[in-house]
Parts: C-alpha cells; sequence; structure tokens
C-alpha cells in the first residue's frame, strides 16, 4: 500500500477564473498530522474546497489515494438556524452508508451514542442546534465526522469560539485519529496551537511558502515572506497561464480590444 494520500500536481484553484491558490505541488503522507497555515484570504479554505472535491481546478490535479473523506466547513457556512437536534446533525455521518432517509440500525444508533460520548455530548441528542455554544456545536461536528469513519479528514478553522478545553478535547481526538492511521488537515490561525501539536505545516499565501516539519516551516524569515506575498498579491489577478521557457510567469492574460494578449498581473 502506497505511503502518500494526497498528491497535488501544479495545482491551481480559484473563482471565476481569478486564481486564489496556485502551483501547489508535494504530497501529503497517510497518517499525517497537517496544519495549513496563513493569512486570512491566503487560500486556505479554497484548498480545503479543491481536496473535498468542491471546487474544481483552473490547472494542475489533485491525486487522491484515499477512499473516504470527511469535511467539516467552517461554522460560519452553517445554518444554525435550521430547525434540527443534536441526534439529527450526527446522524449525517452515515449518509454515505445509509443515503440521507436511509434507516438506522441498532448498531447504528450505538455508534451514534460511543460518538457523543467521546466528544462529551451525552444526554444532548435531543438539543435543537440554535441552543448549543459554539464549544458544543464544535463538539456535535466532530461526533458526525466520526461516524464517518473517513482515511482523510478535512478540518476548516475547527477551534473558531471554542474554549480552551474544547480545544484540548478536541485536538486529543484529533491524535487518536491519526493513531488509527487517518490523515488530517487543519485549518488554523494559532502558531502557538500548530507548534506544540501538528508535526507538519503548510504556508500559504495564494502560493505555497514552506512546506514541511513545523519548526522549519514556521519562521520568522518565512512568516515575514508570506506577508509580503500576502500585501504584493494583485486583487484583479486573472487565470494563471502556462508561458514558454523564459517567459515572466504571469496570473492571467486578456485580449484587448486590438486583439493582443496582454497582461493582467505579474507573478510575485
Amino acid at each position: 500500500m502506497s505511503d502518500i494520500c494526497l498528491e497535488f500536481k501544479n495545482l491551481t484553484l480559484g473563482y471565476r477564473g481569478h486564481a486564489a491558490i496556485h502551483h501547489l505541488s508535494g504530497t501529503v503522507e497517510r497518517g499525517s498530522l497537517m496544519a495549513v497555515v496563513g493569512a486570512n484570504g491566503s487560500g486556505k479554505s479554497t484548498l480545503m474546497k479543491g481536496i473535498a472535491g468542491i471546487l474544481k481546478p483552473l490547472g494542475g490535479g489533485c491525486v487522491s489515494k484515499f477512499d473516504r473523506l470527511a469535511y467539516l466547513p467552517q461554522q460560519s457556512e452553517l445554518d444554525r438556524t435550521f430547525p434540527a437536534r443534536v441526534i439529527d446533525l450526527v446522524s449525517l455521518g452515515f449518509w454515505q452508508r445509509r443515503g440521507l432517509l436511509g434507516r438506522l440500525t441498532r448498531e447504528d444508533r450505538a455508534d451514534l451514542s460511543d460518538c457523543l460520548d467521546a466528544v462529551g455530548l451525552s444526554g444532548f441528542e435531543k438539543r435543537p442546534l440554535d441552543s448549543l455554544s459554539g464549544g458544543q456545536m464544535q463538539r456535535a461536528l466532530f461526533a458526525r465526522t466520526m461516524l464517518q469513519d473517513a482515511d482523510l479528514i478535512l478540518l476548516d478553522e475547527p477551534f473558531n469560539a471554542v474554549d480552551e478545553r474544547t480545544i484540548r478535547d478536541l485536538v486529543g481526538l484529533m491524535k487518536r485519529w491519526v493513531a488509527e492511521g487517518r490523515t488530517i488537515l487543519c485549518v488554523l490561525h494559532d502558531h502557538g496551537l500548530v507548534r506544540a501539536h501538528f508535526p507538519r505545516t503548510l504556508l500559504i499565501a495564494r502560493k505555497p511558502v514552506a512546506w514541511g516539519p513545523t519548526p522549519e516551516v514556521l519562521t520568522p524569515d518565512n512568516l515575514a515572506r508570506a506577508g509580503n506575498f500576502q500585501e504584493a498579491w494583485d486583487e484583479n489577478a486573472g487565470r494563471c497561464v502556462e508561458l514558454p521557457p523564459g517567459m515572466p510567469h504571469v496570473h492571467g492574460e486578456e485580449a484587448g480590444r486590438d486583439g493582443e494578449t496582454r497582461r493582467t498581473a505579474a507573478h510575485v
């Protein structure tokens, strides 16, 4: 069995033809616990959506070498006003096995109970989602993720608006998943948390800045480089274009009125 879970091949992702993250190449080993860090707007969430298949590449590709994927988006993307209970949300973890309307078996309900217990939400089954605190909601989402029994788990800023105890408990849960051979990619802002718990880190600023062992990535020089790349970015940059060797790379091209091609943004 290959030790590679993901392979990026000059991957470029974006929206409406504009690159949000570009020219990412490298591999993620199976069983990794890896942080993805960078400033707001640096492409972290875009990368998660690309891996999950929600966004199609503008260029290059992402080769997946796993069977099952679980994706936990930011809480801001969830509608907490929907009239649902904790058990309804967590049960969605069964959809790949049972379908959205499939009946749960006795074994399924036992698994669901075990997952709620593992995240500290025993007895919360009938609580409405809009009554949960941020930390309780995140625990419920982790319970749903557990039920998906995934090989690759993508977590987009899972510790926003949660207390220190919840962070400690959920980090412990993530380490259990890794010990089981699962691979985790986690978008984070807290560099102290990354240094303490994540052996590997990808630092991006709409393009890869550094990738490898966390102490070698989160250096003052690399963080300064990431800040410089971010400040220099042109928001009007277009689609990345491959040019012949020796010519400067550009983010996009567009045709002028005279039919000639002009560059829209230089590669920084």
